[in-house]
């Protein structure tokens, strides 16, 4: 598995990196007390322009958010729709053709073929403060097989991972 660790839980301002400690995503989200907010998350390549993919997200309360995919902009209820009694689970159609599908777990998101294999590609580690075992920060592991595709998992991860905090917190406060 590729191991990704991310420096902080909240995907929307994060740096990502890999085993070695190179950085290969930043995501970043000004605040904004009001209006519409955009999450962009730049692809750093190493030993050339820092800021090489550079897609950003628009998050709507009220209307569909819009999702970067092939240099437009397309609402999330088309390209990652939502699927399952509750919702839970969010679909779609990776560059590879092939269909995938994220399942927003109580504290964790999974990433799977949506085939009859429901073979899993991707899962989401949150961090652990070390009280019981060893300590660890958030990491994302992704099957090698995903390397292909990796700007569209996590694109896709850190929209995923960003429902299910905000339902948590929902949860939370109705609590």
């Amino acid at each position: 598995m590729i191991r990704l660790t991310l420096s902080s839980e909240r995907v929307r301002n994060t740096v990502i990196t890999d085993e070695q400690g190179q950085i290969l995503y930043k995501t970043d989200t000004p605040f904004r007390l009001f209006g519409t907010d955009t999450t962009t998350i730049h692809r750093i390549k190493p030993n050339d322009d820092p800021y090489h993919m550079r897609d950003q997200f628009e998050w709507h309360d009220f209307i569909s958010s819009k999702f970067p995919t092939g240099g437009t902009e397309i609402e999330t209820k088309q390209f990652i729709p939502r699927k399952g009694l509750l919702g839970r689970k969010r679909v779609f159609t990776g560059p590879d053709g092939r269909p995938y599908r994220w399942d927003l777990k109580f504290k964790v998101v999974i990433l799977s073929r949506d085939d009859g294999s429901r073979m899993e590609v991707a899962r989401f580690h949150r961090a652990t403060l070390g009280i019981i075992g060893k300590k660890r920060k958030a990491m994302l592991e992704v099957s090698p097989e995903m390397a292909h595709m990796m700007d569209t998992v996590i694109m896709t991860f850190v929209y995923v991972e960003q429902l299910r905090r905000d339902k948590e917190k929902r949860r939370t406060i109705g609590d």
